[in-house]
């Protein structure tokens, strides 16, 4: 019965705390904020004029336009010709037959020597070609500069990023025989 008793103390405490709250203290915080709404005056700065809008004559309109893309041909081609350095390939001779694969998939498995001449033997899949220096190799328009026991050394001739056009030096390694 004592517990009973005490948990319902309990339960009626909270309630006996809130009803001892009223509507007094909320009736004096309205009538502050009425009275403070009354003394407060709105002030609204006014706005400048607006600046006077004067145009501008466009005086360009007689020269060449700078998005033109004949201006942008026409400076590259000004760029190039200062930069030339002479190095180009040559377009209109006769393509060789080894010319037609990419060095990546030539092969250098021999040599021939010849009295004062060396031909280097190259395997392309299946078939097998003789080339001497001179002779070009590649798509990079390679062209055989010397031909040793162990290797062939290429110079080709490539364009770079600005498309002038430059010589790399490369080689194609003796592959031996794998048993």
């Amino acid at each position: 019965m004592m517990r009973s008793a005490g948990r319902l103390m309990m339960l009626l405490l909270p309630l006996l705390t809130l009803a001892g709250c009223g509507d007094n203290g909320l009736t004096e915080v309205r009538e502050w904020m009425d009275g403070v709404k009354k003394q407060t005056r709105v002030i609204i700065p006014k706005i400048s004029e607006p600046k006077v809008y004067v145009p501008v004559a466009y005086s360009g309109k007689d020269q060449v336009d700078p998005f033109n893309p004949n201006k942008l041909l026409a400076a590259l081609a000004k760029i190039r010709a200062e930069s030339d350095n002479g190095l180009k390939p040559d377009m209109n001779r006769r393509r060789e037959a080894l010319e037609a694969f990419p060095l990546d998939v030539l092969k250098m498995v021999g040599i021939i020597e010849k009295p004062n001449m060396k031909n280097a033997l190259i395997q392309v899949d299946k078939s097998i070609y003789q080339a001497k220096i001179g002779n070009y190799v590649g798509q990079n328009f390679g062209m055989i500069t010397k031909i040793t026991d162990t290797d062939i050394e290429i110079k080709e001739i490539v364009q770079d990023a600005a498309g002038d056009w430059t010589e790399r030096m490369t080689k194609l390694e003796l592959q031996e025989a794998k048993k």
